[in-house]
């Protein structure tokens, strides 16, 4: 012990970390002592009490032993790093050392069955390397790319919960990963992203061939990915021969979803952050943790490969057409446990009895499973050979070593005895022939020595104070022998022992101190036997999971209606009575049909606001997405040529505390997008250049509908107020119009949204209908109308304020000048017109605006503008 005392070892220790906490051991309880007790005492509302030390006093906080792990899982997923001190014994006494830091991308002892992904991020050579891990599963993923933006890309996919840059990373690039990714931010020794070191570390990790066999060259993937190995064995949570298997990914093996599309689609959770409501949460309808895991992975990662789209969908479809057998194996998958989990809570030595049996009880669905594919019309399904991948010899022999060996109620601890079944070991069975004699003396003797006193108020019991005792009621007490020996009075009655029983008690106590550890030994042993198979666990859970999630989507696929889409490459959009896949599930849902083809791929989608036109759009881009995940789609019929990625700018958003308006994020989502699409691509636009003036932004969207159209090429909706950008379907070959239909004479004041799309353009707005329709007031209703019939009328519009209770003062708004005047001056005739004038005036009034096309009537305008110019000089 130091001259600081305890808390002086505390704090020695603290240094020695860049935790944020500490948790040491001292004997029965973990102490957190100074800052960390106050810290710990406000975050998980614990006593603090105080420690003295040397003659000065710390405050204190501690938890038992056996009730660490629930304060870690706490601390640490609200992002707290915590290090913790376990106490071992030496010649002089204790000693104490930091054996693991737990982080949130290291914590094993998770009840989220979502996946808890680490991530390392570093540059080699001007590109990104990305490695990612689930300590929880044993995954372990590697990838490359050029620009920061699709690292976060890849991240928003995976959402980890820790990231852990390299020293090579960029300050701007680290301040992007910092707001973009809601993940704790760790630094990690700068030596452990060296290329050289790291490729080390992996080939000692996945062996020498390793990253020859996945493909794995490039020295940004391997620094990232050797780091990680090395940051999850520094940290000590003993995961590391779970990760059996590195896998190099390419991301352009996958449908480009950057963040933003990902978040306007909703995939796995609202605007709002509620799963209830988001894609997942409507498809959703596994049994298992780990098949949600993989219905997620499928939504937030589609496939690009045809024949890995078409093996999805045929299962899924055999799994609708057959509803018994599906509902048979949903049944089967229903008892099972995380075997990917349960692999990696075997190769940390945290694995527990209750443990092992989920294990034997889950790898005894796997033959279970089989025979009910088998033995149905799924036979001739891809699932015959998902679920003949596992070896089933090697699941079989595990499956019934542990059925062997464990007792089917083990206790909760591995240290007490009673996890073992008869049978399982020669000296273990010795030892509890021994024990249950000592035990049937003990459970005897009370009636033997009834009869021998003739004491009727007489028992045997035992307690954790007194230890085994005889206890005598106080009325016959007179009675008892002379060997009895009194160790404690009570109210009613006196407890003895004899020197028999004495002896008795050492030898039951020896016999459990020996079985306890003789079993935990066992224990050990054959926890490390199924740690050695935790590849074998892996391969199982993934195929349980696999199916679980095919399921799933045949489940919902045959409760909502949903068909079968064609997949094709390349290929047109064409989808006949198309519906939203969340959407359809709260509201009676009109369908509509979609068609995007090479000679009509872009579509300039208008209507009045409320009246479905983003519902339309984002429905087209789920159903692909849906696809192309291995899904069936809601529609009567669905065509669907695989895309490389999709890309949405829907709604308005502002960034005011980094510094972007609404428009500039508008903006750098437009400006995303058209440098990242290309003629493979889906782009879903919903409104551009609404943020700024008129002008710029139809300017803007002017633009854009071109740039797409001509330099792009790809396949485009596009919703849009700007009734001016529907002349373009004119002039743009592949540039057609749909309309969201409204019935009704005319009138704003009587009109329905039919929700239904129809070809063409729209005739008329409606917005002054539907800021009736959200409450706004009468006044400013019957107002927006008369002065919106003046805007259509090309009349000058008055400007109304009072100055006072009596007197009410009117400014006219001049349309052609833009400016505000005295309302006299507008209503006087103005006085004579010069002959220019009077001349364009002429052939204004003479020109026809429906027989003259934009082109040319934007051509007159400017020419009359120059002759008007000319007139005033």
């Amino acid at each position: 012990m130091t001259a600081d005392g305890i808390v002086g070892e505390f704090l020695a220790l603290k240094s020695e970390t860049d935790a944020d906490l500490l948790a040491m051991q001292c004997g029965d309880f973990y102490e957190f002592f100074a800052e960390d007790a106050e810290f710990v005492g406000d975050e998980l509302d614990l006593k603090v009490s105080e420690k003295s030390s040397h003659g000065s006093t710390y405050p204190m906080a501690g938890v038992p032993v056996d009730d660490l792990t629930p304060y870690l899982k706490a601390l640490v997923e609200r992002g707290y790093r915590v290090a913790v001190a376990d106490q071992y014994e030496t010649e002089d006494g204790h000693a104490r050392e930091i054996t693991r830091v737990v982080t949130p991308g290291t914590l094993l002892e998770t009840t989220d069955p979502a996946a808890q992904f680490l991530a390392t991020i570093t540059v080699v050579d001007g590109r990104y390397g990305l490695a990612l891990a689930d300590v929880t599963t044993g995954e372990f993923l590697v990838t490359t790319a050029d620009a920061v933006a699709d690292v976060l890309a890849e991240c928003h996919r995976f959402d980890p919960v820790e990231v852990v840059p390299g020293p090579t990373v960029d300050a701007d690039a680290l301040d992007r990963i910092r707001e973009d990714i809601d993940a704790t931010v760790t630094d990690h020794d700068e030596s452990a992203f060296a290329p050289g070191r790291a490729k080390r570390t992996l080939r000692e990790q996945f062996g020498e061939a390793a990253l020859d066999s996945v493909g794995l060259d490039d020295r940004a993937g391997v620094a990232a990915a050797g780091a990680l190995l090395t940051y999850v064995e520094e940290t000590g949570v003993g995961v590391l021969d779970a990760m059996t298997r590195l896998q190099a990914y390419d991301p352009s093996d996958h449908l480009n979803l950057d963040a933003t599309t990902q978040r306007n689609l909703e995939l796995i959770e609202t605007m709002h952050g509620d799963s209830e409501g988001s894609l997942l949460g409507t498809v959703d309808h596994t049994v298992t943790s780990a098949g949600r895991r993989r219905l997620r992975e499928w939504l937030t990662r589609p496939r690009r490969d045809r024949a890995v789209i078409d093996r999805r969908l045929d299962s899924v479809a055999a799994l609708t057409e057959a509803a018994l057998a599906r509902d048979r194996v949903r049944e089967i998958l229903g008892d099972a446990y995380d075997l990917e989990r349960l692999a990696a809570r075997a190769t940390s030595g945290s694995a527990d009895a209750s443990d092992l049996l989920a294990v034997r009880d889950t790898l005894a669905l796997l033959p279970t499973l089989a025979d009910a594919i088998d033995d149905s019309r799924l036979a001739d399904s891809p699932l015959a050979a998902i679920v003949d991948r596992p070896d089933r010899e090697a699941a079989e022999s595990l499956q019934s070593e542990l059925d062997e060996a464990l007792a089917d109620d083990p206790p909760g601890t591995v240290t007490e005895g009673g996890l073992f079944q008869r049978g399982y070991d020669d000296e273990l069975d010795s030892l509890l022939d021994q024990y249950e004699s000592a035990r049937e003396w003990l459970d005897g003797l009370a009636a033997r020595e009834k009869d021998r006193t003739g004491i009727t108020h007489l028992q045997v019991d035992r307690n954790k104070t007194d230890g085994y005792y005889i206890q005598v009621g106080k009325s016959e007490t007179d009675g008892v022998p002379e060997e009895y020996r009194e160790i404690k009075t009570l109210k009613n009655s006196r407890r003895y022992t004899t020197a028999e029983l004495d002896e008795r008690e050492r030898e039951v106590l020896r016999l459990e101190e020996a079985r306890g550890e003789l079993e935990y030994d066992l224990f050990c042993e054959l926890r490390e036997r199924v740690a050695a198979r935790a590849d074998l666990l892996q391969t199982v859970g993934r195929t349980l999971a696999t199916v679980d999630a095919l399921a799933s989507l045949a489940t919902h696929a045959a409760s909502q209606d949903w068909c079968r889409p064609s997949v094709v490459e390349p290929g047109p959009l064409v989808v006949e009575a198309g519906r939203h896949p969340v959407v359809e599930t709260t509201t009676d849902f009109v369908p509509n049909d979609v068609e995007l083809r090479d000679d009509r791929g872009f579509l300039l989608v208008t209507g009045p606001n409320m009246s479905g036109k983003s519902t339309y759009m984002r429905q087209a881009a789920l159903i692909v997405l849906l696809a192309q995940a291995g899904s069936f789609v809601p529609a009567r019929s669905a065509t669907v040529g695989v895309v490389d990625g999709i890309y949405t700018r829907v709604g308005a958003l502002d960034e005011l505390a980094g510094g972007r308006s609404t428009f500039m994020v508008e903006m750098s989502e437009l400006s995303n997008i058209l440098h990242s699409a290309t003629e493979d691509s889906l782009v879903v636009l919903d409104e551009v250049g609404r943020g700024t003036a008129t002008y710029d932004g139809i300017s803007i969207a002017w633009a854009t509908t071109e740039y797409i159209h001509n330099e792009i090429g790809c396949k485009c909706l596009f919703a849009t107020h700007y009734h001016e950008l529907t002349a373009l379907a004119d002039h743009l070959p592949r540039v057609a119009n749909v309309h969201v239909a409204v019935a009704g004479d005319g009138d704003d004041e009587d009109i329905t949204f039919l929700r239904t799309i129809e070809e063409g353009p729209t005739n008329r707005s409606y917005g002054v209908h539907v800021a009736e329709l959200a409450g706004v007031p009468s006044p400013v209703v019957d107002r927006s109308r008369d002065v919106l019939d003046r805007l259509r009328e090309d009349r000058a519009i008055e400007a109304r304020g009072a100055e006072s209770e009596t007197e009410t003062t009117q400014a006219v708004f001049d349309l052609s000048g833009g400016e505000f005047g005295e309302s006299d001056a507008a209503e006087s005739d103005g006085g004579e017109l010069d002959p220019a004038t009077e001349s364009v005036l002429t052939e204004l009034e003479e020109t026809s605006v429906a027989e003259t096309s934009p082109v040319d009537l934007m051509a007159r305008v400017r020419e009359w503008q120059e002759r008007l110019g000319e007139g005033e000089k």
